[in-house]
């Protein structure tokens, strides 16, 4: 397969989550920590056989960075599961999208990078289409919804952290990055998960396992090997563009697949977020490159 092949096929991957996640009967907790555990055995079982060595003297110093960007993945992916019960699929989604217009501001403030006129319009832009989403469809008799939606901003905010934490991570990077980062939020997650709901795991179906083992194994090992494999033969420009399969999938999942639904105002106000962040992710030069050159913005996080 070639590389923007991989990255379809891994982002199409991961827009089908929700619907194993939906059947998973045990906390979003305990989905968080096993799903860092059967990802981490999955990726250290590909790098033994890759013949792939992290080498820790040369990444000790961004050892505590690394641990800290895997705990607020893994309370990211918590936020995230804890949307998908509250709200529907997609509109959990296009709040969790909301996650590059926290990087704006996030590096702005803590980096110091200059805060550009598009950056800014990408940002109001994409801050009135959540507006929308959320005084859209009556969402304000709804308290469950509401809530969802707050659940999927708290991911996003988590996830921008993540971006924001790996613009600090030197020496380390793709999967190696991941590998520990799983090794941070399992550190974690581990006695958050006993303290609150403890290890249930033992008690759910043969059903609700088969669907953790295929979430850990498939989505989590395996997607993230292949998107891994590809993402550093392409682009910056490519694999943004190529990343928003993610959202689209995840919406015709839960329109097509879950029976949910979804308003046409919501439809305008996710195409704004999903739209200008891609738009802030993208560098357009119109004056020095009359064909439109585009060039990276940033790092894409992992």
């Amino acid at each position: 397969m070639g590389p923007k092949f991989k990255i379809i096929i891994s982002m199409a991957i991961f827009g089908t989550i929700s619907i194993f996640v939906k059947n998973i009967p045990i906390s979003t907790g305990e989905i968080s920590l096993f799903r860092a555990i059967i990802g981490f055995l999955s990726i250290a079982v590909y790098q033994v056989f890759s013949g792939n060595r992290i080498k820790l003297r040369e990444i000790k110093k961004d050892l505590p960075i690394l641990f800290l960007s895997g705990a607020a993945m893994g309370f990211n992916w918590i936020l995230l599961f804890q949307a998908y019960r509250y709200t529907t699929v997609s509109l959990a989604t296009l709040s969790y999208y909301f996650a590059p217009v926290l990087l704006i501001i996030l590096s702005a403030v803590f980096l110091r990078e200059k805060l550009s006129t598009k950056g800014i319009i990408c940002f109001v832009m994409a801050s009135l289409g959540l507006i929308l989403i959320i005084s859209s469809g009556g969402l304000e008799k709804s308290t469950t919804t509401t809530l969802g939606i707050v659940y999927g901003l708290g991911a996003a905010g988590l996830y921008a952290t993540v971006i924001f934490l790996n613009k600090l991570i030197k020496k380390v990077t793709g999967i190696d990055r991941t590998l520990i980062q799983f090794i941070g939020a399992i550190i974690v997650l581990t006695p958050y998960v006993v303290k609150t709901t403890g290890i249930n795991i033992f008690e759910i179906s043969s059903l609700g396992l088969v669907n953790l083992l295929v979430l850990g194994v498939f989505h989590t090992g395996f997607t993230y090997c292949i998107y891994f494999s590809s993402v550093k033969n392409l682009k910056g420009q490519e694999a943004a563009i190529l990343s928003y399969v993610d959202p689209l999938v995840s919406i015709i999942i839960s329109v097509a697949v879950l029976g949910e639904s979804i308003s046409m105002l919501q439809i305008i106000g996710g195409a704004m977020i999903l739209g200008f962040t891609l738009l802030n992710e993208l560098k357009l030069d119109l004056f020095r490159n009359p064909r439109m050159m585009i060039r990276p913005n940033a790092e894409n996080g992992d």
